[in-house]
């Protein structure tokens, strides 16, 4: 059986996206501001993608983490 990465599966493009506009618009206070250079790319973009390479899709361990399903009928 292959695994698959969570980043097949299910990635939270909506949080991403607002992490990285408020990482974006921070301007005082944050390393970052040191230099503004023109192509900053957001870190919390890059985390999230390379978080979600490397974990594998949950769904994988029924075991481990059952469906909503599985659960309302041990219920």
């Amino acid at each position: 059986m292959i695994k698959k990465k969570l980043i097949e599966v299910a990635m939270p493009i909506e949080a991403i996206n607002k992490a990285s506009v408020r990482e974006k618009s921070i301007r005082h206070g944050h390393p970052s501001t040191f230099h503004l250079y023109w192509a900053r790319r957001p870190l919390a973009a890059c985390r999230a993608v390379l978080f979600a390479q490397i974990v594998d899709d949950p769904s994988n361990f029924p075991e481990k983490f059952p469906s909503i399903e599985d659960q309302k009928r041990k219920k």
